[in-house]
C-alpha cells in the first residue's frame, strides 16, 4: 500500500494538542518527533480537500506542513529508519530482525514489517503488552482485532493461549502476520483478511484491539457480541483527551472498565464484558 506522510513541524509545547486534532483524520499511524510529528495517510484517502482541512488547523495552532508520497515498496526503508525495539520491563521485547537480540526479557518477538504498519504507536504497543502481563491467557481463546504485524497475537501465543484469531482489513498486514508467526514459531494463530465479519462466528475469552479511536467506537457492539460474559476487552490507540468519551462508550455498550493505563499521550483500557 502507498501512503502520504504529513510531517508537521511545530513548537514542542503544541505537539500534544496537534496530535489530538489530527487524530480526527483517517491517519493510520503517528510518529512523534522532537520538532513535531509525522502522520501516515493511506494514499487512497489523500485529496486536496483533506489536506486543506489539515492546513486549516494552522489557524488554531501554528505549524509548518510538508506532505510527501511514500511508495509501498519503500515502506521498509521508512520503517527501519524510525523503529527502535519496544521493551516492556523484563517481560517482553519486540524487535526487527536487523536489531541485535534483547537480553533480560521473558519473551522476545521478532518482526519483519514489509509493507504493513505493525508496531503502531510504541506507546500503545507498550501499554497493551504491559496489561497482557497481568492477564491469564492459559487455555483461552483470543481475538487480535486489527492485528497489524501480529505482535499481540504472537505474545498471546507465548502466554499459552489455546487459539488466537487475528484479523486486519489491510492485506499486507494479514500476510505479514502469517510471516511473523512463522518467524516466531507460532502455530496456533489463524489470520484473516478483512473486517470483523471475515472472522468465523464464535465467542472469545479475550479481545485485543490496538487500532484507533474511531474503529474501536464503531466496533464495540460487535466486540461485545463476540466476547463471552466476563471476558476481557483490552483496547488502545486513542489519546488521553479521548478517555472520558471512550469510558462512556464502553459503559453504553455493556462493558465495565477495570483498568486504565497512560503512556505519554496515549491510553490503554481493560474492560470486562457484562
Amino acid at each position: 500500500m502507498d501512503y502520504y506522510c504529513y510531517e508537521v513541524n511545530c513548537e514542542a509545547k503544541d505537539t500534544e494538542a496537534l496530535l489530538g486534532l489530527l487524530s480526527g483524520f483517517p491517519f493510520e499511524a503517528f510518529e512523534e518527533l522532537e520538532s513535531g510529528l509525522k502522520a501516515y495517510l493511506p494514499a487512497s484517502m489523500h485529496n486536496s480537500t483533506l489536506q486543506a482541512e489539515v492546513e486549516a488547523i494552522g489557524h488554531i495552532l501554528p505549524f509548518e506542513l510538508e506532505v510527501t508520497f511514500v511508495k509501498g515498496e519503500n515502506w521498509n526503508e521508512v520503517w527501519e529508519s524510525n523503529f527502535h525495539p519496544v521493551v516492556v520491563d523484563d517481560f517482553c521485547a519486540v524487535r526487527a530482525g536487523f536489531h541485535p537480540p534483547v537480553t533480560g526479557v521473558a519473551y522476545e518477538i521478532v518482526i519483519d514489517p514489509k509493507m504493513a504498519f505493525g508496531t503502531g504507536h510504541h506507546e500503545t504497543t507498550f501499554a497493551v503488552m504491559k496489561m497482557m502481563r497481568e492477564v491469564d491467557f492459559r487455555g483461552k481463546k483470543v481475538l487480535d482485532y486489527g492485528c497489524g504485524t501480529g505482535i499481540l497475537a504472537i505474545l498471546a501465543s507465548f502466554l499459552k493461549a489455546a487459539a488466537i484469531d487475528a484479523v486486519d482489513i489491510e492485506e499486507p498486514a494479514y500476510e505479514n502476520t502469517l510471516d511473523n508467526c512463522r518467524i516466531n514459531g507460532v502455530v496456533n494463530v489463524n489470520a484473516f483478511h478483512g473486517d470483523l465479519g471475515a472472522v468465523p462466528a464464535g465467542k472469545y475469552d479475550i479481545v485485543l484491539a490496538n487500532i484507533n479511536r474511531n474503529v474501536i467506537l464503531g466496533s464495540l457492539a460487535s466486540l461485545h457480541a463476540r466476547l463471552d460474559q466476563g471476558g476481557l476487552l483490552i483496547t488502545s490507540g486513542y489519546l488521553v483527551e479521548d478517555g472520558e468519551r471512550m469510558a462512556d462508550a464502553f459503559h453504553e455498550h455493556g462493558f465495565s472498565v477495570r483498568q486504565v493505563a497512560r503512556n505519554n499521550n496515549w491510553l490503554a483500557v481493560e474492560c470486562t464484558r457484562l
